[in-house]
């Protein structure tokens, strides 16, 4: 099977900085795009950042020159650095994963468990 681990939330203030990291494990033959998604109480999950093998990414505009997006390939790990937090980001994030399972020879996406984030003062 093929596992995403998600670490790093957290109680934090407004204006404060969180790093969350997520790292994929078990039958891997490749991983390819990785991304955040959030979800807040009441609302549908939305993307947060996408980035790919290459390292190209793509970002939400809510969140445009605040978060950075970034991993190794090396470790199959991808890191959401999160700064100048507002209220509005909190939710829980999970990570997401669109992986080669080296037994079905196929790709599938993949879901972490997910991790909550509180901005609040």
């Amino acid at each position: 099977q093929v596992q995403l681990v998600e670490s790093g939330g957290g109680l934090v203030q407004p204006g404060g900085s969180l790093r969350l990291s997520c790292a994929a494990s078990g039958s891997i033959l490749s991983v390819r795009t990785m991304g955040w998604y959030r979800q807040a109480p009441g609302n549908q999950r939305e993307l947060v950042a996408t980035i790919t093998r290459g390292g190209s990414t793509n970002y939400a505009d809510s969140v445009k020159g605040r978060f950075t997006i970034s991993r190794d390939n090396a470790k199959n790990t991808v890191h959401l650095q999160m700064n100048s937090l507002k209220p509005e980001d909190t939710a829980v994030y999970y990570c997401n994963a669109r992986i080669i399972n080296t037994l079905i020879l196929a790709e599938r996406e993949y879901w972490g468990q997910g991790t909550q984030v509180t901005v609040s003062s």
